[in-house]
C-alpha cells in the first residue's frame, strides 16, 4: 500500500512540475518577413504571423518603423535592427539596410512642352531651354544640373504661364553650375510673368534685354512662376544671342506674388546676382556671393513687399551692393527689405570703367524702405588714372532722385550699422548734390544684426562657407 501511495505522489509531483514549467516558458514568435533593403526615402514592411506585437528600430536616424504596422522608412544610409516584441513571447529581430537613392542622369533640352519631374540626379542642360506656358518642370532635392559653355548659348527660361519648381533642402540643394567654373559662362535662370511693371516713359510693358526679346509686364499681380527653394546658380552672366547686356544669376521679369523665392544663392556670376524688372514677387533668405556687378539690382517699378534676409559678399570684383532705380518714374510705391548684410572684402575692386563703390546707390527715382542693415567694407577706390571715388554707405546719383525720393521720405534706411566705410552719412554722387535725409528716414544703430541665415550645404561651394 505504501508503495502505491509513493508512486501516486511522484506522478502528481511530476505533473505539477510539468505544468509549472509550461507556465513560465516563452512561446516562439513567427519570423519577420519583408524586403530588407530600401533607398533613402523609400519604404518597406516587416510582418509576422504572430499577432499583437510592437515594432521598434534600434537606429531611427537610419530607419524609422511604425510600431503597429511595421512600415519602415529609410532616413539615411546605413543599417538598423528592427525588433518585433510580443508580450510573453521571445523577441524577433531582422536588419534593414538603407542605401542612397541612385542618381538619375540625362540631357535637358528645350523647348519643354509637357509637365516633367526630374528625380534626384545629375543632368546636362543644353542650349536655351524654355519652359512653355502651361508646363511645370520640377527638380527633386539634391539634383545637379551642369551646363557646358562649349555648347554655345545656354539658359533656363521660364516663359509666362510656365512654372519651375525646385525642391531643394538645406542639406540637399538643387544646383545649377557650369563645367569650366568661369563667371559669365551661361545665362542663368530667367523667369517671365505678367505682373505689373512701370517702365521708362511710364509704360506698363517692355521688351527684355536678355537676348530672348520677350515682352513682359501686365496686370496679374499674383502671377505664379513656380517655387525656387534652396537653389544655387553658379557662374552665370553670359550674353545670349544679341542681348543688350549680360544676364544675371537670377533674372525676374514681371514675376508675381504667387511665386516663391526662398533660400537662393547666386555665386560668381559676371553680372548682377539678382535683378528684378518690375513685378510684385518677394525674395527671402538670399545670398549674392562674388558677382562681378551688383549684388542686388532692380528697375521698372519692382514692388516686392516682403523681402528679408539678404546677404551680399563682394570679393575680387564687384560694384554696388544694391543698385536701386525706378526707370525715372516717381512712383507712389517701392519695395521693402528687412535684415540686410552688405559686405565688401578688402581688395575688392569695381569692374573696369564702372568705379561703383557704394553699398546702396539710388538713381532714376529709385526708392524703398530698408531696415536692420549691416554695411561693411565700402571704402574709397582709386582708379588707374588716379581719380579717387568715394565709398559710401548710401549714395544718391542724381538731383531728381534727391528731390523726389529723399526729400519726400520715399527712401527710408533705419537701424544701419556701418563699419570700414569711408563715408558714413549719405552723400551725392557729385558734390553738387547735397543729401539731407528728413528726420527718422536715415538712422544708425550699433546693434543692427543684418541678415540671419543658417549655414549648410545650400550655402557651401567647394567646401567654402559663403556666410563670412
Amino acid at each position: 500500500m505504501k508503495t502505491k501511495f509513493l508512486a501516486l505522489a511522484m506522478s502528481l509531483g511530476l505533473l505539477i512540475a510539468s505544468c509549472s514549467s509550461d507556465d513560465n516558458s516563452t512561446v516562439e514568435t513567427d519570423e519577420l518577413t519583408g524586403t530588407e533593403s530600401i533607398v533613402v526615402g523609400g519604404t518597406t514592411t516587416f510582418s509576422s504571423t504572430t499577432p499583437g506585437g510592437t515594432f521598434t528600430s534600434a537606429t531611427p536616424a537610419v530607419a524609422t518603423v511604425d510600431s503597429k504596422t511595421g512600415v519602415i522608412t529609410g532616413v539615411s544610409v546605413g543599417t538598423s535592427v528592427i525588433t518585433y516584441a510580443v508580450t510573453g513571447n521571445e523577441n524577433i529581430t531582422r536588419t534593414v539596410t538603407v542605401t542612397a537613392t541612385p542618381a538619375a542622369t540625362g540631357d535637358i533640352k528645350g523647348p519643354i512642352t509637357a509637365n516633367v519631374t526630374y528625380p534626384y540626379g545629375n543632368y546636362n542642360l543644353i542650349g536655351i531651354v524654355k519652359i512653355n506656358s502651361g508646363v511645370t518642370v520640377t527638380f527633386e532635392a539634391g539634383s545637379t544640373i551642369t551646363i557646358d559653355k562649349a555648347n554655345g548659348d545656354n539658359a533656363l527660361v521660364v516663359l509666362n504661364g510656365g512654372k519651375l519648381i525646385t525642391k531643394g533642402t538645406a542639406d540637399k540643394p538643387v544646383v545649377f553650375t557650369e563645367k569650366s567654373k568661369l563667371p559669365g559662362s551661361w545665362g542663368g535662370i530667367i523667369m517671365y510673368g505678367d505682373a505689373p511693371a512701370k517702365v521708362a516713359g511710364g509704360g506698363t510693358t517692355s521688351t527684355s534685354e536678355d537676348g530672348n526679346k520677350i515682352t513682359y509686364g501686365g496686370t496679374n499681380a499674383a502671377h505664379n512662376g513656380g517655387s525656387l527653394v534652396y537653389t544655387r546658380v553658379e557662374y552665370a552672366g553670359a550674353k545670349l544671342a544679341d542681348g543688350d547686356k549680360e544676364n544675371n544669376g537670377f533674372t525676374f521679369y514681371s514675376v508675381g506674388t504667387g511665386t516663391t523665392l526662398d533660400h537662393l544663392v547666386s555665386y560668381k556670376g559676371a553680372d548682377d546676382g539678382y535683378e528684378f524688372f518690375g513685378g510684385t514677387v518677394s525674395m527671402t533668405n538670399a545670398i549674392s556671393y562674388g558677382n562681378y556687378d551688383d549684388a542686388f539690382d532692380w528697375q521698372d517699378g519692382w514692388q516686392g513687399a516682403a523681402n528679408t534676409n539678404w546677404y551680399a559678399y563682394q570679393t575680387g570684383k564687384g560694384n554696388y551692393g544694391m543698385e536701386i532705380e525706378a526707370s525715372l518714374n516717381d512712383n507712389t510705391f517701392g519695395p521693402t527689405v528687412t535684415n540686410i548684410t552688405l559686405k565688401r572684402e578688402a581688395g575688392n575692386v569695381p569692374e573696369v570703367g564702372d568705379n561703383q563703390v557704394d553699398a546702396f546707390q539710388f538713381k532714376r527715382e529709385g526708392n524703398g524702405t530698408y531696415s536692420n542693415i549691416i554695411i561693411d567694407g565700402y571704402g574709397n577706390f582709386t582708379n588707374a588714372g588716379g581719380t579717387v571715388f568715394k565709398g559710401s554707405a548710401v549714395s544718391i546719383l542724381d538731383d531728381v532722385t534727391n528731390n523726389h525720393q529723399v526729400k519726400t521720405s520715399k527712401i527710408k534706411l533705419t537701424d544701419v550699422k556701418i563699419t570700414n566705410t569711408t563715408n558714413v552719412l549719405p552723400i551725392g554722387a557729385t558734390d553738387l548734390i547735397v543729401v539731407a535725409f528728413p528726420s527718422g528716414t536715415f538712422t544708425q544703430s550699433t546693434t543692427a544684426t543684418g541678415a540671419n541665415l543658417t549655414a549648410g550645404a545650400w550655402a557651401t561651394v567647394d567646401g567654402v562657407n559663403l556666410l563670412k
